[in-house]
């Protein structure tokens, strides 16, 4: 991590958007971003030289639920433990700043399940399952 740094912020749009898209996740449109950034609870971001290579969030109430949601980090920046890094500062912001009773959820996609477990996080299954609905 010796030429990254962690930043504690919410990305900018433009940044939010590329990363969404370059790390495999789903594409989010300009007005949902501008619309959905400043509503972040916590979030940070990975700068390599002036560039914006990494970054995730916390979503929530502040008090009963969070999610954690778009973890990504630019292909070409994976396998520098920087996903650990970000999950890390997430975990560490909620268990110093989230209420002890509060509620914490994430969707894992593929081996990211081995990631999160490593932070404390376990399937829920078969007590619940997690459901989600796309607008289109």
């Amino acid at each position: 991590m010796s030429d990254y740094v962690l930043l504690v912020g919410t990305p900018s749009v433009e940044d939010y958007r590329r990363l969404r898209l370059v790390s495999g996740l789903s594409a989010k449109s300009q007005a949902a971003a501008e619309a959905g950034l400043p509503n972040t609870w916590f979030a940070v971001t990975i700068r390599h030289d002036d560039d914006t290579v990494g970054m995730g969030r916390i979503i929530g109430d502040g008090g009963t639920a969070f999610q954690i949601v778009d973890i990504a980090v630019e292909p070409a920046h994976q396998g520098q433990g920087l996903g650990k890094t970000i999950v890390a500062a997430l975990v560490d912001h909620l268990r110093t700043h989230a209420p002890a009773s509060a509620y914490v959820s994430l969707i894992a996609d593929g081996d990211a399940q081995f990631l999160y477990a490593k932070y404390g996080f376990e399937p829920v299954m078969p007590a619940s399952i997690g459901m989600a609905l796309r607008i289109d």
